[in-house]
């Protein structure tokens, strides 16, 4: 059986600040879910690995970049659950902790040039089509396995929200919010803090999954430059709200989103008395790419 028995609470953040704007914030723990198959990584790969295993493949091969939680979760997913592991990394050969604990949890790492990567079905064929096992997953999990691993989030929750905010790489672990929250006919509202600095495709991406999208509401002016790019001020907040609550945030995802949502909420973006669930995506070992800039930064 492909699961996991994990703890992910709804964990208030006492803040005098946002007791002075009249709103309460909670946070989604799915940073507790598993320490490498981390939050939405975990809800990603839930269906994706049981497809597999209906198909009775047990070679999972997939894509990421060489700092990719994605990666990891893969490669410690396949060896908790019995299956070989390939990932395919973009850009030239490097060594660092992330691919490090990708080949500790057994993983063949192989590394393209960033053109050839572009066609990542095309590498798939090119290599594996004689592995009658190998079974491919797309970069970050994509997919509408994916989305319905990521929908069940919202089945999971112990209160109503007015709102429900989360960070968006590839826009599926919104969609399936926000697949959780229609199929349920709930009223919150949700909000996506895309972290590429032309985040507007987002939208598309999500959309895709539905035939007829519901309304939700993008923030695109907290990407700090682009996909993992930071600047100062984002690693000191990050620091700042580390120090101040216990939970850690990485800059390449969640600490862009709870950045946006202090901002939106200083602005009054949410009328008073407003209760707000932040989804905690996981992926902490992004840090691990950045702790020079950290360093310097703080």
């Amino acid at each position: 059986m492909i699961d996991l028995q994990y703890y992910s609470p709804e964990e208030l953040i006492e803040d005098d600040f946002f007791a002075t704007k009249k709103v309460s914030v909670y946070v989604k723990r799915d940073d507790l879910i598993h320490p490498f198959i981390s939050g939405n990584k975990w809800r990603k790969l839930k269906y994706v690995l049981r497809q597999a295993l209906s198909e009775n493949k047990k070679h999972l091969v997939t894509f990421g970049g060489a700092y990719s939680n994605h990666l990891l979760a893969t490669a410690c997913a396949a060896a908790k659950f019995g299956f070989k592991s390939t990932g395919i990394v973009r850009g030239e050969p490097v060594k660092n902790d992330t691919l490090t604990l990708c080949t500790l949890f057994g993983m063949t790492l192989t590394f393209v040039d960033r053109e050839s990567y572009r066609d990542k079905e095309l590498l798939f064929d090119k290599w594996f089509s004689n592995d009658d096992m190998a079974f491919f997953i797309d970069e970050g999990g994509s997919g509408p396995d994916a989305v319905e691993g990521c929908a069940e989030l919202i089945s999971e929750l112990t209160q109503p929200y007015d709102h429900i905010i989360c960070a968006s790489g590839t826009g599926t672990t919104a969609a399936g919010i926000l697949k959780g929250i229609t199929d349920r006919n709930l009223p919150s509202t949700f909000h996506s803090v895309p972290v590429f600095k032309d985040g507007r495709f987002i939208r598309q991406e999500i959309e895709k999954y539905f035939d007829f999208p519901p309304s939700f509401t993008l923030h695109l002016e907290y990407h700090f430059g682009g996909y993992a790019k930071t600047q100062p001020h984002l690693l000191n907040f990050i620091q700042t709200f580390s120090s101040s609550t216990g939970i850690l945030l990485d800059p390449v995802y969640t600490g862009k989103m709870f950045f946006g949502l202090y901002d939106l909420i200083r602005k009054n973006h949410f009328p008073e008395g407003s209760k707000i669930l932040a989804v905690h995506t996981g992926g902490l070992l992004g840090l691990l790419g950045m702790t020079k800039k950290i360093q310097q930064a703080i």
